[in-house]
């Protein structure tokens, strides 16, 4: 595998920028250019990359939609929330209709901010295309029929014109997909959701998002530890903070990034990935949880250090 990139991060509901936000970053980046000499563009773009990101960027606003490079032909993706749109566009610009490509596609689960970008995804409209679509799920293709069924939505699933085709994954049993290993868990969610382990040349990329972490049920905290042993990069749900997600929100089928450090630790992962941020949290906030969690990370550390990031649409992360 050669990287991951992520094109949607958020959970719940796509979200944006307001224009009172936009104003506030363009107000606070212009105060920190006081006394600056910033005549040239080389110092206005050095300025800029100096800038906090939570100023100078955005953790985005797209749900989720992660692909995972494998340096075969073909595309591989998880999850088809509203990011796969960017997606299915940038892959459709790069090779436009005359060339065919296979797109395989894992589903974490059934909620709607997985599956909302699927009537978006151009490639779906190009003949000669071909999508896999994979997951746990008995009712997997049923549902992203459903949800283009009037009166949701104006045009049918039927009106695709690439072609598809659905693959169930029994959990905890090793399947070849797209030159990779994939392993599938099953995870505690509202109607359950999966995670997947993929693995190929040496390296494992895991995907775990919408699930409820059970503090006091070591074994089902060990199953995940199995699960990401040896990891490279682990994408985790971390929309909650560790009180809210044993407290006001229990059960609502969602993790913290101090479960994630603590898994990640003790699975010997490199570098833990947080993901499908809660919609109500501004970009300052996302970056206060990434320094927190750093920080954690710091004062727990028994061994080898992992690298901590927060994932934002548009991030690339080589392997």
């Amino acid at each position: 595998m050669k990287g991951v990139r992520f094109w949607g991060t958020r959970g719940s509901l796509p979200v944006s920028l307001t224009a009172p936000q936009l104003r506030e970053r363009l107000v606070a980046a212009l105060r920190g250019a006081r006394g600056r000499d910033l005549a040239s563009d080389a110092a206005l773009a050095a300025y800029v990359d100096g800038l906090d990101f939570a100023v100078a960027g955005t953790f985005g606003g797209h749900t989720s939609c992660v692909e995972i490079e494998t340096g075969e032909p073909g595309y591989v993706v998880c999850d088809l929330g509203s990011g796969v749109r960017p997606f299915g566009q940038a892959a459709f610009a790069r090779h436009g209709p005359s060339a065919p490509q296979t797109y395989h596609v894992f589903v974490s689960h059934l909620h709607w901010d997985h599956i909302m970008g699927l009537p978006f995804f151009v490639p779906a409209y190009v003949p000669g295309n071909r999508i896999v679509v994979y997951g746990g799920h008995a009712e997997l293709e049923a549902a992203l029929r459903r949800q283009m069924e009037p009166p949701s939505f104006p045009v049918p699933f039927d009106i695709f014109k690439a072609d598809f085709a659905f693959v169930r994954l029994a959990p905890g049993v090793r399947h070849e997909v797209a030159g990779m290993t994939v392993t599938t868990l099953l995870q505690r969610h509202a109607g359950d959701s999966y995670g997947y382990r993929f693995e190929k040349d040496g390296r494992t990329v895991v995907y775990t998002t919408d699930s409820e972490h059970t503090l006091g049920d070591a074994g089902a905290m060990q199953a995940f530890v199995d699960f990401f042993r040896g990891a490279d990069l682990v994408v985790f749900d971390a929309m909650y903070s560790l009180a809210d997600a044993i407290s006001v929100k229990a059960d609502w089928g969602h993790s913290s990034n101090v479960v994630g450090v603590e898994l990640c630790q003790r699975a010997g992962a490199a570098h833990l990935v947080l993901f499908h941020h809660e919609p109500a949290s501004g970009d300052a906030q996302i970056a206060r949880l990434l320094d927190d969690t750093r920080r954690l990370e710091a004062i727990t550390r028994a061994g080898a250090p992992l690298r901590v990031t927060a994932a934002y649409d548009g991030l690339d992360i080589a392997l």
